[in-house]
């Protein structure tokens, strides 16, 4: 079957949200008028979280065309939503449609031949979209989206610009979808959205994420394994906590929303936590499942930030134990108000997120050393010679798999970052 070829840019949600366009283009192009030349499309999904990752679409976009100069170039996705004059104006692009719009499979075979703009206003949108969406990793793993958007206006971040308010999945629709991935082999199944720990506010009786994450678990019991995707540690109630670290299905290993150690720099940032709020969350979760792995999100230079600021900020990577590090040097994005705000030098920036980087490899060097030895449980891929711990690190194999499967290993050493690991019987 004809298919157009689409690019993902960024995070989880879009990866998903590309797969099930992808998905749905395919079924609204068979018997359409408007199916000639889909084989000649292609969709870029962007990226805004940072001005670089709205550089690099801009660079794929070029990119595609050089490579097929024919071919007709969609954009969509956060940067389109955004700011999309900009792209409209680039002469490699033929149509820019929003956030909202890339929910609608016919308007990218519609619209495909016109030069203009289609960009509604993504804060009136109120629900979610009528499809769950799903991006897979192989036949292993599938990030299934249960919330989309965000009611927080952290002053750095320019995302709820593009996804708009906070909505959520209705739980009936989210366990029925990861039913039917178990039904079809796959052995985890990754929560994912914009702001996952708000999730169910906005639905009848104002459910929450832990009410979600047990009834997946009581009516989908053949799940083997559910990780959640970043999570805002205030929003962590003691019936998501309990979950966390006491429910073996799902994976020790949770992923922070931090931003800063400094507690005047997350005043600044809008962040709702405290540093001890953050590294008392992380030293309760440990010391009721020690085996649980840190991951967190670490801005890097943002503005007012000075060197005792700072050195906070590199002092909580060991004190909430941080082995899975996302480090960003801060860019400012036009119309949020940290683009206001006394900036800190582009030299020092990069200077600052290379010695966060290097305090979270040094930490997670240590870590995986201490694994060797361990036995580990991993969602291993047909044909792959790989896969995930249920503490997200990385595992190799000296062989490839014969089926897709959660698998034990005792892992042997450390190469690269990456443990390696022999098969158990």
């Amino acid at each position: 079957m004809k298919q157009a070829e689409i690019i993902t840019m960024g995070c989880r949600l879009n990866l998903a949200e590309s797969n099930a366009l992808h998905q749905a283009l395919g079924q609204q192009a068979l018997g359409q008028q408007h199916s000639d030349g889909i084989d000649n499309l292609i969709i870029i999904n962007s990226c805004a979280v940072t001005n670089e990752a709205v550089r690099q679409t801009r660079q794929a976009i070029r990119k595609a065309h050089k490579r097929r100069p024919d071919a007709r170039i969609i954009v969509t996705g956060c940067a389109a939503q955004i700011d999309p004059e900009s792209f409209a104006a680039m002469p490699e692009v033929t149509t820019v449609l929003g956030n909202a719009e890339k929910q609608q499979p016919h308007l990218f075979l519609e619209k495909s031949r016109n030069n203009n703009i289609l960009v509604s206003d993504i804060m009136t949108i109120a629900e979610t979209a009528p499809h769950l969406v799903t991006a897979f990793s192989g036949k292993t793993r599938a990030f299934v989206e249960i919330q989309n958007g965000c009611d927080h206006r952290c002053s750095f971040c320019i995302i709820p610009y593009g996804r708009g308010n906070s909505r959520s999945v209705p739980a009936g629709s989210v366990v029925e979808h990861i039913r039917k991935l178990v039904g079809e082999g796959f052995c985890e199944v990754v929560l994912t959205g914009v702001d996952v720990t708000s999730y169910g506010h906005d639905l009848p009786g104002r459910p929450n994420l832990g009410q979600l994450v047990e009834r997946i678990f009581k009516y989908v019991p053949d799940l083997p394994r559910l990780r959640l995707s970043s999570v805002d540690g205030i929003e962590i109630d003691e019936r998501l906590f309990d979950l966390i670290t006491g429910e073996p299905r799902l994976m020790p290993h949770v992923h922070l929303s931090l931003q800063s150690g400094d507690n005047m720099i997350l005043k600044r940032m809008k962040r709702r936590h405290s540093r001890e709020l953050a590294t008392g969350l992380v030293q309760r979760m440990q010391a009721r499942r020690p085996e649980i792995a840190i991951g967190a999100d670490i801005i890097a230079g943002f503005p007012t930030e000075d060197e005792a600021m700072f050195e906070n900020s590199v002092k909580l990577i060991d004190d909430c134990q941080i082995v899975h590090g996302h480090i960003f040097p801060y860019s400012a994005k036009a119309g949020t108000p940290a683009a206001k705000m006394p900036q800190v030098n582009s030299r020092i920036i990069k200077e600052r997120a290379a010695i966060l980087r290097e305090k979270v490899a040094a930490k997670r060097a240590v870590w995986l050393s201490g694994l060797i030895g361990s036995e580990q449980k991993i969602a291993a891929e047909k044909g792959g010679m790989g896969g995930h711990a249920e503490n997200f690190a990385y595992v190799k194999f000296d062989r490839q798999m014969a089926e897709s499967a959660v698998i034990s290993a005792r892992v042997m050493g450390v190469q690269d970052g990456n443990l390696h690991a022999e098969i158990l019987p």
